[in-house]
């Protein structure tokens, strides 16, 4: 589900949380690009919008296969806190 016209690089997070539930995500860009929403942080509000505060785990995944990408900094400080 990600709109990712611009970067061609769909990103694909599921959260779960305290209580069971799996909240997924997607990446939503923008062509100003300090207005795109990353895949983690879309899947953040959306869970926390549907009322969860506590998680487990989160699983992020992409389509690069020979190395690791890890969340941006924006998303690393919203999923400390």
């Amino acid at each position: 589900m990600a709109y990712c016209s611009y970067s061609r690089f769909p990103v694909f997070p599921a959260i779960l949380t305290a209580d069971g539930a799996i909240i997924t995500g997607c990446n939503v860009e923008n062509a100003s690009y300090g207005l795109t929403v990353c895949a983690e942080r879309t899947a953040i509000q959306r869970a926390v919008a549907e009322g969860h505060r506590q998680f487990t785990a989160i699983a992020v995944t992409c389509d690069i296969k020979d190395r690791f990408v890890g969340p941006c900094g924006a998303c690393r400080q919203v999923l400390m806190e």
